[in-house]
C-alpha cells in the first residue's frame, strides 16, 4: 500500500517521491491555506509564517469596520433602551426584587401611569445622523449632486446676465436688501440677550432665597411669577417686535430678531420650569440648602443648542475647529444656494403675477411650479440650520448630544414627521406643553393636549411669518392647524410601508408649493398695489385677491 511504502521510504531516509492522500490534499490547497511547512532541518519556514500573519492581519483590518459598526449599532440601541427604561422606573422601585414577569408589569404600569413632569429629557453623547450617513459613499454622492445643482444655478445666472448685459454681473443686491440694517439687528439682539441673562436668573434667585423663610409663600410666588410673566410678554415679547416693525427691518433681518426672540422666551421658560420644582422639593424635604444654579451654567444653556435646561450636559473632550469652519462654510453656501433659487426660480415667476388676471388655472400652475423651489428651500433650511448651524455651536461648546433631528425623511406618518423633523423644538413642546397639560388635566385629555400643542405651534409659526413679511396671510396657520391636525390623526403611526412614505412626501411637496406660491403672490401684490393710508385691517386683508381684480 501507499502508506506502507512511505513508511519504508521514511525509514530509509528517502521522501522525495512519497505521495499519500494527506500530501496530495495539501498540495491541492492554495498556498495561503496550507499548514506551516518545516524546512529539511526541522525549523519552521519563517517567511511563510510572516506572510500568513500579514494576510490574517489584512483580513482582520477589512472585517474590523463592519464589525465595529455592527457592535456600535447594537450597543447604542441597548444603551438607549436602558436609559429609557431607567427614566420610567423610580429609583426606589422594588421591581428588581421580583421575578421578570412582575418587573414587566411594573414597567408597563410606569409607562401608562401619570409621571411627574420633572422627569424629562435625558441627554446622552451621540452624533448627528447626517454626520454618520455622510460616511457612506452613496449618501455622500447625493450631497455632491446638490452641490452640482448649485453650480448649475450659478452658471445659469452668470450666462443669462452676460447675454443680457454683455458682461458678468456679480452683484448680490437681493442679499444686501434682505439683510439690511444689520447694526439695528445686532443692538436689538444684544439688548434681548442681556435682559434674558439678568432678569430671569435674578428673579429666580430672589424667589428661591426668600421662599423657604416667607410666611406667605403663595403670595411670594405669585409676585415673582407675575414679574417673570411681565418680562416675557413686555420685555421679550413686545420690545423686539416693536423694533422690527418701527424700524422697517427687511425680511431676513426681521427673521433674525423674531427667531431669537422666540428662542430666548423658550429658554427662559425652561430655566424657570426646571428649577422651581427642585426648590419646592428641597423646601418640602426641609433640606438645609436650596439648590441655585450658577450663572455660568445658565450662560452655557443660553448658547447651547437645546431648549431643555440642565445643570450639566454631556461634553466632548476637545473642539474640532476644522469641523466648525466646515459647518459655517456650509451655512454660507446654503445662503447663496437660497439666493440663486429665488433669483432663477421664484422672482421671474412672481414678478409679473400681479399683472395677470386671477383664475383657477393660473393658481394651479403657480402651485405646481412652486414645488421645486419650495422643496429645495425646505432642504436648505433643514441642512443649514438644524444640521450645520446647531452642530457648529455644539462643537464650539463641546456639547455632545447632537440629536437635533431624526430620520424624518423615512416617516410614514405625519405624527412621526412632527416628532423627528425638529427634535429641539419638539422636546420643548412635548415636555412643557403636552406633558404639563396632561399633568394638570389628566391623561384622558390627550386629544385636547395634542390639539393645544398644534394650535400654539401654528400660531407661533404664523406670528413669525406675519412680522417678518409685514402682512398677515394665515396660509401656514391653516395648513398647520387644519390639514396638519387631520393628517396627524389619519396618517398616524399605524401606517407603515413605502406607500405611506410616498403619500407623506407627496403631501409635503404640495404643501411647500402652496406656501411659496401664495406668500410670494401676496408679497408682490403689496408691492404693486400699495395703499396710501393703510389701516390695521389692511394688514389683515389679503392684498393679492383685490390686486388681481384691479388689474
Amino acid at each position: 500500500m501507499a502508506g506502507d511504502d512511505c513508511v519504508r521510504k521514511r525509514q530509509s531516509g528517502s521522501t522525495a517521491n512519497c505521495k499519500t492522500p494527506e500530501n496530495e490534499e495539501t498540495h491541492r490547497r492554495p498556498e495561503s491555506e496550507r499548514p506551516f511547512q518545516n524546512s529539511s532541518n526541522g525549523w519552521v519556514d519563517v517567511d511563510h509564517v510572516i506572510t500568513r500573519k500579514m494576510q490574517l492581519i489584512a483580513e482582520a483590518e477589512q472585517l474590523k469596520p463592519a464589525f465595529m459598526k455592527e457592535v456600535d449599532s447594537h450597543f447604542t440601541e441597548f444603551v438607549n433602551s436602558l436609559v429609557a427604561k431607567s427614566a420610567l422606573l423610580d429609583s426606589s422601585s422594588p421591581a428588581s426584587l421580583f421575578p421578570a414577569s412582575c418587573a414587566e408589569k411594573e414597567l408597563h404600569k410606569a409607562k401608562t401611569s401619570r409621571a411627574p413632569p420633572e422627569h424629562g429629557k435625558i441627554f446622552t453623547a451621540r452624533r448627528s445622523l447626517l454626520d454618520e450617513l455622510f460616511e457612506v459613499s452613496h449618501i455622500r454622492t447625493i450631497y455632491h449632486m446638490f452641490i452640482a445643482l448649485l453650480i448649475v444655478f450659478i452658471l445659469s445666472t452668470l450666462l443669462v446676465d452676460f447675454i443680457d448685459e454683455g458682461r458678468l454681473v456679480l452683484g448680490f443686491d437681493l442679499l444686501v436688501f434682505v439683510f439690511g440694517k444689520f447694526p439695528v439687528v445686532f443692538c436689538t439682539w444684544l439688548c434681548m440677550f442681556s435682559a434674558t441673562v439678568v432678569v430671569p436668573y435674578n428673579l429666580f434667585v430672589w424667589w428661591a432665597q426668600g421662599y423657604s423663610s416667607s410666611s406667605h409663600r403663595a403670595v411670594h410666588s405669585f409676585f415673582y411669577g407675575m414679574l417673570f410673566t411681565l418680562f416675557q410678554i413686555a420685555g421679550l415679547g413686545f420690545g423686539p417686535t416693536y423694533v422690527a416693525v418701527s424700524y422697517a427691518l427687511p425680511p431676513a433681518s426681521r427673521f433674525i430678531v423674531i427667531l431669537e426672540q422666540v428662542r430666548l422666551v423658550m429658554k427662559a421658560h425652561s430655566f424657570i420650569r426646571e428649577n422651581v420644582p427642585r426648590v419646592l422639593s428641597s423646601v418640602k424635604d426641609k433640606a438645609g440648602t436650596v439648590h441655585i444654579p450658577r450663572i455660568s451654567q445658565y450662560l452655557y444653556f443660553l448658547f447651547a443648542p437645546t431648549l431643555i435646561y440642565r445643570d450639566n450636559y454631556p461634553r466632548n473632550p476637545t473642539i474640532r475647529w476644522g469641523y466648525v469652519a466646515t459647518k459655517f462654510a456650509q451655512v454660507l453656501g446654503s445662503l447663496f444656494y437660497a439666493y440663486y433659487i429665488f433669483v432663477r426660480l421664484c422672482i421671474p415667476q412672481f414678478r409679473n403675477s400681479s399683472q395677470e388676471t386671477f383664475n383657477l388655472r393660473g393658481l394651479v400652475l403657480c402651485i405646481f411650479n412652486s414645488i421645486l423651489p419650495g422643496v429645495l428651500i425646505l432642504f436648505l433650511v433643514f441642512f443649514a440650520f438644524l444640521h450645520c448651524w446647531l452642530n457648529a455651536f455644539a462643537e464650539m461648546l463641546r456639547f455632545a448630544d447632537r440629536m437635533f433631528y431624526k430620520d424624518w425623511w423615512n416617516s410614514t406618518s405625519y405624527a412621526n414627521y412632527y416628532r423627528t423633523w425638529n427634535v429641539v423644538v419638539h422636546d420643548w413642546l412635548y415636555y412643557y406643553a403636552y406633558r404639563d397639560f396632561l399633568w394638570f388635566f389628566g391623561k384622558k385629555f390627550r386629544a385636547a393636549a395634542m390639539l393645544s400643542v398644534f394650535t400654539v405651534s401654528a400660531a407661533v409659526h404664523e406670528y413669525v411669518l406675519s412680522i417678518c413679511f409685514g402682512f398677515f396671510y394665515p396660509v401656514l396657520f391653516c395648513l398647520f392647524s387644519c390639514f396638519g391636525v387631520v393628517f396627524n390623526f389619519t396618517l398616524n403611526d399605524r401606517r407603515k410601508g413605502p406607500f405611506w412614505n410616498v403619500i407623506m412626501w407627496t403631501s409635503l411637496f404640495l404643501g411647500q408649493g402652496v406656501i411659496i406660491c401664495l406668500y410670494s403672490q401676496e408679497w408682490y401684490a403689496r408691492q404693486y398695489c400699495p395703499t396710501d393710508n393703510p389701516t390695521f385691517l389692511d394688514y389683515l386683508k389679503p392684498r393679492s385677491w383685490s390686486c388681481h381684480m384691479k388689474m
